[in-house]
């Protein structure tokens, strides 16, 4: 079965905004949510193509590349989290949007009470921040791909006292407040009427405990600065600004919470002598005029090398050759771009005097004068014409 429009699963125009998004993501929850429609197959399927849908519009790059594919645009899911239609359970889908409300805790645990799921859970400690990181990458490396290993200061679990804050075993006492269960009930007043919301102890930040003295060498956090090693493989055909993450590499949680994410932002360094556009390269040669009036056979650079083409007598400045299949891999696996060489005669500043009587004479000639005709493209008609092809 053909997977419906993800504007259309959420009800929202194709221009509509994050806002707007988010807005229709949480009517359509609310409508399906399986404590609202408990052994309905229908309404869960329906809860889960909606936030299939959330994952990728509420995505600027997700969204873009499925606005310009479909479907195809993000079936793989690169760099990202998504995958609800490869396998992500219920319980993925709560932990990922579990504060599109607003609430430190689940949507599903606010507007239902309890965990989503129907037992009770204990709340943890508060999540790690995540990291943001630049990687400068080369031509070379986005066309093939590369292993990165790189050093990260970040914070980490402490080993002292593995990430508790407490000083021993006996510092650590039940809290008062939520009685050891993490979490404190609430009523409130929500557009749907009084609801019942459950949030985390603010006594102890959902860890259900008390430190009552404090680790000497993480002074209580649970976490402590440290620099470790981290190998990042990033796939080829990866642009200028797209942003990688990896799930659980950022900042270590405080008093058992999870660990923040690794956000990989994409540089890329500019090469000597070959431009980007999208898949393709573009490759600007100047030849000589008398190379491009007799013709030749020259030596070009690739990113995997020289190549030599041959140039046809009577080749005119603007002329674009393509190489095939010699440009950039999608990231999305979806074949190769090409090299364009785009070509320019080039025009001596200076001249000699014995060069001055040479073109002198040639000026005069007849077959000198120009005569572009109609059968002469230009440069945007020959671009038309090559995107056509």
């Amino acid at each position: 079965m053909a997977k419906r429009d993800y504007y259309e699963v959420l009800g929202v125009p194709k221009n509509a905004d994050e806002s707007a998004i988010k807005k229709a993501y949480r009517k359509k929850a609310l409508q399906f949510h399986p404590d609202k429609n408990p052994n309905d197959k229908s309404a869960e399927e329906k809860f889960k193509e909606a936030a299939e849908a959330y994952e990728i519009l509420s995505d600027a790059q997700k969204r873009a590349r499925y606005d310009r594919y479909g479907h195809a645009g993000v079936n793989n899911g690169a760099g990202g989290r998504g995958g609800f239609g490869n396998g992500m359970t219920m319980e993925d889908i709560f932990a990922q949007f579990g504060d599109i409300f607003g609430d430190n805790s689940s949507p599903f645990e606010s507007f239902f009470g309890g965990n989503a799921r129907g037992g009770r859970r204990r709340a943890t400690g508060k999540r790690g921040s995540n990291l943001r990181i630049k990687v400068a990458l080369s031509l070379d490396e986005i066309a093939n791909g590369v292993n990165k290993k790189i050093k990260v200061k970040k914070q980490v679990t402490c080993k002292t006292c593995s990430g508790s804050g407490a000083k021993d075993s006996s510092s650590v006492k039940q809290c008062t407040t939520c009685r050891s269960s993490g979490y404190v009930r609430q009523v409130k007043n929500t557009f749907l009427g009084q609801m019942q919301t459950t949030t985390a102890c603010p006594t102890c930040q959902g860890s259900g405990s008390m430190v009552t003295a404090k680790c000497g060498s993480c002074r209580g956090d649970g976490h402590v600065m440290d620099e470790e090693r981290i190998e990042i493989d990033i796939p080829a055909g990866v642009e200028n600004g797209m942003q990688l993450s990896m799930r659980g590499k950022g900042n270590a949680g405080s008093k058992g919470g999870p660990p923040g994410d690794l956000l990989i932002s994409i540089e890329e360094k500019p090469h000597p002598s070959l431009q980007r556009e999208g898949m393709n390269l573009i490759y600007e040669l100047y030849l000589n005029f008398a190379d491009a009036a007799l013709g030749c056979n020259i030596e070009v650079p690739t990113i995997n090398g020289l190549v030599k083409i041959k140039v046809p007598p009577g080749t005119q400045s603007g002329k674009i050759f393509r190489l095939k299949g010699k440009g950039l891999p999608s990231v999305q696996s979806y074949g190769t771009g090409d090299q364009l060489i785009h070509i320019n005669i080039w025009t001596p500043k200076k001249i000699t005097d014995e060069e001055r009587r040479l073109l002198e004479k040639l000026r005069k000639m007849d077959n000198f004068k120009p005569d572009p005709g109609k059968s002469e493209k230009g440069f945007f008609d020959k671009m038309k014409d090559y995107f056509a092809s």
